[in-house]
């Protein structure tokens, strides 16, 4: 994963039309899709000859000195954010401060109680969208050591700070309260990269202070309002009589000046997103999910031209908006949790589609992006395109309502076309840009679009099926011949094959989208495009040593030239991509390696407190250890909280076929977790409840009047 940079176009992908409202800062090096060639030396020039140079595309200019995130309180209810450190006051320094919409509405909120700043003893997550802080003071000279005063603020991330004093003298005091308070309103991207700008002079507005500027204003009212206000200083004052034992409280409200910005999605009660829960032998599973469930409401954002239709940003605080591709995966892997989260995510992304004449024809746009030290970047448009069909044949499998179904099902055929299209009189999908290479997860996205909109295809009696399902066998043929990498451990799927045939043979877990085929009707999932003995072999090398790091499975392999713990797609470790790998395994039948990766990843939670980084470093675990943070990894992040939800619900083994009215369980037979029982999931509408004991039987426990457990 690159750094992230401000852009001067929140995502350049897009139809200006459908730019997403929220923050979402560009990857150094993504651009808007097919716009030319990365800067770089290809590796795919030709036989034996020197690399060629490719015109070098204009980008982002990246910067070194990002703020760090990996030890930040990042409180979550988009369209708010407030980011804080664990000293609780908030001082305007790095990416402190509330934010509203991508602009920082409040950047300085200073305590001060007696003329002291309470020492910080205590910082924590409560929820997704809530910090508490606690400090102490001691407020008089002849006290002792003992503090006597204990200051609580909780944060909200929709602009609310609550401070409470509490006395722990045994006689009354008198205390006076200060909190200081300043905001630039800048917005987040010139934050990030330290271009933010002088504090602005503030005014007394009603019970606070306000801020304006030529892009907004804020405002900060208080309660109870002050004994002074100062404008100059930015300065809110209180005298509070505090007896033993007893409490004052004052509540800051930040709120962007003009209309209010929409309520948090997550917040509401019509959240697309079931409150499913995980108990079990395992207390950690009841944690993790939880929490999974909690921040991927946090992300949650609403279509703003059709409120009606939600879907996921990225993650914070980096990636506030839409992201085509990341949208779509984490809807996928959600689908435990009902469908309507599936639907809105499809309808948002069917009206961004490219329409008309041309080789763009039917292709969902999305930004370029990093692909590793072996391979040019890549372009998300390609994945997001190929995942708009399977999402929407899955969906239906949960139980998305056929009339939803057949409305998208144009722009799916759109997405087959622009597949079949694309793809030519050829066999592989090629790389958009000239001279890229035929990548692996690439042919895995493409070979099961095919087969799962083919199944769609001929469902409702379109014509384009059996073109589809020919041709994902003449790519099966030719894949486990031509991207397979012999040497002496048994040979390897490669990474990518060049034009001219050669291959890229380093190990990463981009293979394991091989183990992904999808899921058809009667709990049957589609054929992969590696046979048995290549399966069983890749299996061996995803549970190996050189990928899998003990917290979860290594980006790229520990032996591979390159290599680099912390590098987004060098060797870190991105828990979508494992929770890909455990799900592809446990179908395949490999529960070993499958379990080993799953109780990896679980280990790994609990040291991040259960909130999921997107990713982390790929260094090998070891006794009493705790896997390394990356400085700049969104946390919250949608994939890898869904990424969550998927892990443990895949114990279960639900296959599910609603428009036939049955269910097949398929658990994990190892039990590597124990008992676990998994409540308020979703099957054809309705809650689905299901427990798998220790002996990997599993029993259903709620379901659907007439769903039927299938064989």
């Amino acid at each position: 994963m690159p750094l992230p940079v401000p852009p001067s176009d929140p995502d350049g992908a897009l139809p200006p039309a459908r730019r997403p409202a929220q923050p979402f800062l560009r990857r150094a090096g993504s651009q808007t899709p097919f716009a030319g060639v990365e800067s770089t030396l290809s590796p795919f020039a030709g036989p034996g000859g020197p690399a060629a140079r490719h015109t070098p595309l204009p980008g982002p200019r990246r910067t070194t000195d990002l703020p760090p995130v990996h030890n930040a309180l990042i409180c979550v209810a988009l369209p708010g954010l407030a980011i804080s450190t664990d000293q609780g006051q908030l001082t305007g320094r790095g990416l402190e401060g509330f934010y509203r919409a991508g602009r920082r509405t409040l950047s300085r909120c200073q305590v001060r109680v007696a003329g002291r700043e309470p020492l910080a003893v205590q910082a924590r997550m409560v929820a997704a969208y809530r910090a508490r802080f606690v400090g102490t003071v001691r407020a008089s000279a002849d006290g002792g050591p003992d503090p006597d005063v204990v200051v609580e603020r909780t944060r909200d991330a929709d602009g609310t700070e609550r401070i409470t004093l509490r006395s722990a003298s045994p006689r009354a005091l008198r205390v006076p309260v200060e909190v200081a308070l300043a905001t630039d309103l800048a917005e987040l991207g010139s934050v990030a990269s330290g271009r933010a700008g002088p504090e602005l002079p503030a005014s007394v507005h009603d019970s606070g202070l306000r801020w304006s500027c030529a892009t907004g204003s804020s405002i900060v009212t208080a309660d109870p309002p002050p004994a002074d206000a100062l404008a100059s200083a930015g300065l809110l004052r209180w005298e509070f009589e505090l007896p033993p034992g007893g409490t004052r409280s004052v509540e800051l409200r930040v709120r962007p000046g003009g209309a209010w910005p929409a309520r948090a999605v997550g917040r509401g009660a019509t959240s697309p997103l079931s409150a499913a829960r995980a108990t079990g032998d395992d207390p950690r599973v009841q944690a993790l999910m939880d929490t999974c469930v909690e921040d991927l409401r946090a992300l949650l954002l609403r279509d703003a031209a059709h409120p009606s239709d939600t879907h996921l940003a990225a993650g914070a605080p980096w990636r506030c908006g839409l992201a085509p591709a990341e949208a779509l995966v984490a809807a996928r892997m959600t689908l435990p949790l009902g469908t309507r989260l599936a639907a809105g995510t499809l309808r948002t992304l069917a009206r961004s589609q490219i329409a008309g004449p041309g080789a763009q024809s039917g292709l969902i746009p999305g930004p370029r992006r990093d692909a590793g030290p072996h391979l040019p970047p890549g372009c998300t448009a390609t994945e997001a395109t190929l995942l708009f069909p399977v999402l929407l044949a899955e969906a239906r499998r949960w139980g998305l309502p056929e009339q939803e179904t057949e409305e998208l099902l144009p722009a799916a055929e759109r997405c087959l076309a622009w597949l079949r299209t694309t793809v030519g009189d050829g066999v592989y999908l090629p790389d958009p840009h000239p001279g890229g290479p035929f990548r692996c997860e690439t042919q895995a996205h493409a070979h099961r679009a095919a087969l799962l909109g083919a199944d769609l295809l001929d469902t409702y009696g379109r014509p384009g099926g059996e073109g589809l399902v020919q041709w994902a066998q003449e790519l099966r043929t030719a894949f486990r011949g031509e991207f397979w990498a012999e040497d002496r451990g048994g040979g390897r799927p490669a990474a990518a094959r060049a034009p001219d045939g050669r291959l890229v043979p380093h190990l990463g877990a981009s293979t394991a989208h091989l183990l992904d085929t999808g899921l058809l009707g009667s709990g049957v999932f589609a054929p992969g495009l590696l046979d048995k003995a290549q399966t069983e072999q890749l299996a061996r090398l995803l549970g190996g040593p050189a990928m899998d790091s003990g917290w979860g499975l290594r980006s790229l392999g520990a032996r591979e030239v390159a290599y680099n713990p912390f590098g987004h797609r060098g060797g870190a470790v991105r828990v979508q991509e494992t929770a890909t790998a455990v799900t592809g395994l446990v179908t395949a039948g490999y529960e070993k390696e499958a379990s080993a990766l799953l109780r990896g990843v679980l280990a790994a939670a609990e040291t991040f407190g259960n909130r999921l980084p997107e990713m982390y470093a790929g260094e090998q675990r070891t006794e009493g250890g705790a896997p390394l943070p990356h400085p700049a990894a969104c946390r919250p992040a949608a994939t890898a909280a869904a990424a969550g939800v998927l892990l443990l619900t895949s114990l279960a083994g639900i296959r599910p076929d609603a428009p036939a009215r049955t269910v097949t369980l398929r658990p994990v037979g190892s039990a590597p977790l124990g008992e676990i029982g998994l409540t308020g999931l979703r099957i054809a509408g309705a809650a689905f409840s299901v427990r798998v004991s220790r002996l990997g039987l599993a029993m259903v426990e709620e379901a659907a009047d007439g769903l039927q457990l299938g064989v």
